[in-house]
């Protein structure tokens, strides 16, 4: 259930493509962009999910929206896109009493349960098999561990949740690329309110 990282990868490169039908949760755009080129050309169905109570503040979580929203479009996927009523409540109920854990730990845990936990649903009610995220192509979190997650999740609703550690083979950096081309936002903090009070610190 806890293969490394760096296998991660590799073992979604073998199974692709697959019959059924790929849920793709996106945190962003800027995260969305390099996935989205690996998969283009390997998956035939794919739909991507927008579901981040984490965020913010109302004004972000729309901004996000419409840059992915965009560089879907204007890269010419045109993937059906599913996106969450902004419902934060869920967020700080979920990481209640850990706020102060710090990024990276406790508190980043619980959101990723939070938000793949929803994704597993939402595939299972749009009748799709599989379940990916585009969060591990960031350098900042363990792809190993949020495939760990994802798997206990997908086990509640009936579907698999896919291996990847997107920022191999490059795809952190031809993600920074492709945001510069299509001139895509790139926030400066993951989305809550607590990171961005750390990040602001520093």
């Amino acid at each position: 259930m806890n293969p490394k990282g760096n296998n991660l990868q590799n073992r979604l490169e073998t199974m692709l493509p697959l019959d059924g039908g790929i849920l793709l949760h996106c945190c962003c755009a800027a995260c969305s962009t390099s996935c989205l080129e690996y998969l283009a050309p390997r998956v035939n169905d794919l739909t991507l999910y927008y579901c981040n109570p984490n965020i913010d503040t109302q004004t972000e979580y729309d901004l996000r929206f419409r840059e992915l929203e965009r560089f879907d479009k204007e890269a010419g996927y045109g993937y059906p896109l599913i996106a969450e009523k902004y419902e934060p409540s869920k967020f700080y109920d979920a990481v209640k009493g850990l706020e102060n854990t710090g990024e990276g730990g406790e508190r980043c845990i619980k959101c990723f349960g939070l938000r793949l936990g929803m994704s597993c649903r939402r595939a299972a009610e749009e009748g799709k098999k599989y379940v990916l995220t585009t969060l591990s192509v960031s350098p900042h979190k363990n792809a190993a561990l949020l495939y760990e997650i994802g798997c206990t999740e997908a086990e509640k609703y009936g579907v698999t949740f896919l291996p990847s550690d997107f920022k191999k083979g490059g795809g952190f950096l031809r993600g920074s690329q492709l945001c510069e081309t299509y001139n895509i936002y790139r926030q400066n903090y993951c989305g809550c309110v607590f990171s961005k009070v750390e990040r602001n610190s520093k």
